[in-house]
């Protein structure tokens, strides 16, 4: 926070670096990565809870060379770790840049917590390194793997990982709606037969004939004069139930009827 207090009142440039376990309260020097990000301070925000929010903008990239001082806070002396095939227009890196911004907004329109203010983002990237930079920061992965990515030196390689990984992130994003897709099918299936059902019995209960019923009524009628076994009577009050239950329009309606009447007979 002190850093970011006195960076902010002079050139507003700092390193940002992640952790290599976010887990450890109070990292030493050996516990950060030595790729980082130059950043710019844009705003800071003092919270209503007292805490305080950083905007910041990535520039470049460096590498730790060494450290300096952890007094007040860390300082270090860092080098530029340099964008290899940046300037390389061929027609891979023209396929590359066209196949992240397909796939990239494709991600958008399937994803329903993405805004649709992102695909504008993208539309109006037109380099190569810019839109790979800005979806690797953007995209859904683990610091791990944006790790990894900020650390591979070649333009070339570090946009075919970014596609690699929007690819399982686009697979994953289509068999999600899928499966809700389906499922939401099957549950209105289910409460259109159910309600079906529940206006069928209302008219004939309205209409006071109900030959179903009348039947099932008749069947438990039969089953009060037999002498079953308590396992039998059993399976008879779960069997009949399940008629009782079911549509009588439905295919499988008979062949319980034709059950429950084997067991009576």
């Amino acid at each position: 926070i002190r850093l970011v207090q006195e960076a902010n009142k002079g050139n507003k440039v700092i390193g940002v670096v992640a952790q290599t376990n976010p887990d450890i309260e109070e990292p030493t020097f050996e516990d950060l990565h030595r790729i980082g990000t130059q950043a710019t301070i844009m705003r800071m925000l003092k919270m209503p809870d007292g805490s305080t929010t950083v905007i910041l903008q990535g520039k470049k990239r460096f590498e730790i060379t060494g450290l300096v001082s952890t007094d007040p806070y860390f300082s270090a002396q860092v080098k530029v770790y340099p964008e290899k095939n940046r300037n390389n227009e061929s027609k891979e890196q023209q396929a590359l840049f066209e196949s992240l911004k397909d796939i990239s907004l494709k991600i958008i329109q399937l994803s329903p917590d993405i805004p649709n203010e992102a695909s504008m983002a993208i539309k109006n990237i037109h380099g190569l390194s810019f839109l790979t930079n800005f979806i690797s920061s953007n995209m859904k992965v683990d610091t791990p793997e944006k790790q990894m990515l900020l650390e591979i030196a070649d333009l070339g390689k570090r946009a075919s990982k970014v596609l690699e990984l929007l690819n399982k992130e686009m697979q994953m994003l289509e068999m999600k709606n899928e499966i809700q897709k389906k499922v939401h099918t099957d549950i209105s299936k289910q409460q259109r037969e159910y309600f079906l059902q529940q206006q069928m019995k209302q008219i004939q209960d309205e209409l006071g004939a109900n030959p179903m019923k009348e039947e099932i009524e008749e069947k438990k009628r039969r089953a009060q004069d037999k002498q079953w076994p308590e396992h039998v009577a059993k399976a008879f009050v779960k069997e009949i139930g399940k008629l009782e239950r079911m549509n009588p329009q439905a295919g499988e309606y008979s062949v319980q009827a034709n059950y429950v009447d084997t067991l009576l007979d």
